[in-house]
């Protein structure tokens, strides 16, 4: 069996001649080019592995290349060569198609780590290992919409590009990005979840880049961090729009580098992650508040995938509810739906999406009698906030603002204190309308969970017993 081939595209002659020996001493069989019409030459002659780029040769743009791979060597993933800096470039590369990339000058055991991923793609086993975990998806649904959705992770699992996740709260984002990580060639290696607005700011760097023993007081041993942890897998960061700005910056280095630093030691380490984003907030809305780092944005935002709500594929009720029965049920136990439940649920706008439908489900089974969910059993009337999402926003619509008040009114003593009385009254009607739950108020609200959690706290504000 022969060994696989790879095309090197480079008019440096020593670098390309560095790359040349490292990936013979992998075992591997080598082609190399100068320019765009060597490079296209060779591929007209040979199936490749992987192609290996230069952006910038004497007869035009690696990024040429990037574009003609991609679309007419579907199968064979293509890498660039970026000069140290020049993150824009890579970032155009990955919207281009690009698998991945390395930077100048060559470290030669990120370029190793780099190829071997490359190269699994290629394996004969990878395609049939993809089929069964599309075909096992924990995303349900047949709707036009969820096929379009499990087309593209099919799509974006052959890529090492960030991934940026948008869609409501309770629409699926984790369940998306396990997804991909499991059909990518990162699948036996670690998916870790993180969930950036529940980390207190003090805790953000030890808790994401780990620590030495001694590092500061408490440090008795020492911990890796969530990128060591994801260590050739997928790092999720969950609402990442949560994020304070120092620690956005040290994340854009991290990012940029594949290298973190723990907190205490003198040295980076190489870290090998696939980053993947997702937040229930417009990003982009963000940046332009100055809340979120334009840089880190366009780092993140590389790819973009928009989870579908609920609402816009109400067809695809009957098949999730089976489904989260089925989970939901006793061992034993057969659960049925009572005429009118699907059509009651199909009519309900579903702010909480899938993870609303869940909890409305789980309460209705508890209170239905054999395994039988009434209408009434679901308590949609109370569920519901009092202004519904429109089809194609991203959150839940705020509340109307108070209506002023009259000219003839008395003024407040005490301003302060008038307006902490105001901001607990309307709060408080919030949690109350959503039944407390959070993710949802602050959607409602325009503010963000942590936000939220700080305003509840200050204001002593305590859910209801029972």
């Amino acid at each position: 069996m022969s060994s696989p081939r790879i095309l090197v595209v480079d008019d440096e002659a020593d670098l390309r001649e560095l790359l040349e020996i490292t990936l013979l001493k992998m075992g591997l069989d080598v082609d190399s080019a100068a320019t765009l019409g060597e490079a296209r030459a060779l591929l007209a002659l040979h199936a490749y592995a992987l192609v290996l780029t230069d952006m910038r040769l004497p007869d035009g743009l690696g990024l040429e290349l990037v574009r003609e791979v991609t679309a007419a060597y579907k199968c064979t993933p293509i890498a660039v060569v970026t000069a140290y800096g020049s993150a824009e470039n890579a970032v155009v590369a990955l919207k281009a198609g690009a698998f991945d990339y390395v930077t100048k000058p060559v470290v030669l055991e990120d370029l190793r780590i780099m190829v071997r991923s490359a190269l699994r793609l290629s394996e004969p086993a990878q395609e049939p290992a993809a089929q069964q975990a599309s075909q096992g998806s924990r995303l349900i649904g047949e709707s036009p919409a969820m096929q379009s959705l499990r087309a593209q992770i099919a799509r974006l699992a052959r890529s090492n590009a960030p991934i940026s996740i948008t869609g409501e709260s309770g629409s699926g984002k984790e369940l998306a990005a396990r997804e991909i990580h499991a059909q990518s060639t990162r699948a036996a290696k670690p998916f870790v979840a993180v969930n950036c607005g529940a980390i207190p700011e003090t805790l953000m760097e030890a808790e994401f880049f780990g620590y030495r023993k001694g590092a500061f007081t408490g440090a008795a041993e020492e911990r890796e961090g969530f990128f060591q942890a994801a260590n050739g897998g997928t790092l999720m960061l969950d609402e990442v729009a949560d994020l304070p700005l120092p620690m956005q910056v040290k994340l854009l280095r991290a990012i940029q580098e594949r290298r973190v630093r723990k907190i205490g030691a003198t040295s980076e380490e190489a870290v090998d992650v696939r980053i993947i984003s997702a937040t229930h907030q417009d990003l982009a809305r963000c940046v332009e508040t100055g809340t979120f780092r334009q840089d880190l944005f366009y780092r993140l935002n590389v790819i973009e995938l928009r989870l579908p709500p609920l609402r816009e594929r109400i067809g695809d009720l009957p098949l999730l509810c089976k489904a989260i029965l089925a989970r939901l049920s006793a061992p034993g136990l057969k659960v049925s739906l009572g005429p009118g439940v699907l059509e009651a649920l199909g009519e309900y706008a579903f702010p909480g999406n899938v993870r609303e439908l869940e909890n409305v489900l789980e309460r209705a089974l508890a209170f239905s009698d054999d395994g039988v969910i009434e209408v009434g059993d679901l308590s949609l009337k109370a569920a519901r906030p009092a202004a519904a999402p429109q089809p194609g926003q991203g959150t839940v619509a705020p509340a109307p603002p108070p209506s002023p008040a009259p000219d003839d009114a008395p003024l407040p003593s005490n301003l302060p204190d008038y307006l902490t009385q105001v901001e607990r009254d309307i709060i408080v009607r919030a949690l109350t309308q959503t039944q407390f739950n959070r993710a949802q108020t602050a959607a409602l609200l325009g503010i963000s969970v942590r936000q939220l959690r700080y305003q509840i706290q200050k204001l002593g504000i305590q859910a209801p017993e029972g």
